[in-house]
C-alpha cells in the first residue's frame, strides 16, 4: 500500500473554491495539482475531475462529481484541527461558521481549553480543538 489519503466528494461545483478558502486559511497548507474537466466532459467545463491539496501538511484529494448522488457529507467524518492560540480558534471558528452550522458551538466542554465542532458552508464537517 502507498497511502491512506482521505476524499472528498463536491456535488455542487464547489470544490475549486473549498481548496482557495481552506488553503489560504490554514497555514502550510497548499494546492498541488489540479486536473479540471473541458467542455468534451463528463463534468461541467472548468470543473474538477481530481484535485490533490494539503491542509498543514495533511494531503487530501477532492473532486467535482459529475454524477449526482443521494447523500453528501456526514459529521461522523470531520476534518480535526488543533489550535496553538486562542486567537487562532477563534479565526478559524469564526471564519468556518459563516454561512455554516454549528454542531457545537466554541466553548470549554471540561476536555480542553476550548473546543467546537462546526458543518461549513460547503457541507465539510470540522472539529477545532484548543488543548489545555
Amino acid at each position: 500500500m502507498k497511502s491512506a489519503t482521505p476524499f472528498l466528494m463536491f456535488q455542487d461545483g464547489t470544490a475549486e473554491e473549498f481548496m482557495n478558502v481552506y488553503t489560504s486559511l490554514i497555514e502550510d497548507s497548499e494546492i498541488k495539482h489540479i486536473t479540471k474537466y473541458g467542455a468534451e466532459g463528463p463534468g461541467e467545463d472548468g470543473t474538477v475531475m481530481q484535485a490533490v491539496f494539503t491542509l498543514k501538511g495533511q494531503e487530501f484529494m477532492c473532486i467535482d462529481s459529475h454524477v449526482k448522488h443521494e447523500f453528501t457529507f456526514t459529521p461522523s467524518f470531520s476534518i480535526c484541527l488543533t489550535c496553538d492560540t486562542e486567537e487562532e480558534i477563534d479565526r478559524l471558528y469564526n471564519k468556518m461558521m459563516e454561512n455554516g452550522t454549528a454542531l457545537m458551538p466554541i466553548n470549554n466542554y471540561g476536555f480542553s481549553k476550548k473546543f467546537g465542532w462546526l458543518n461549513d458552508h460547503f457541507g465539510v464537517s470540522w472539529q477545532l480543538n484548543l488543548p489545555e
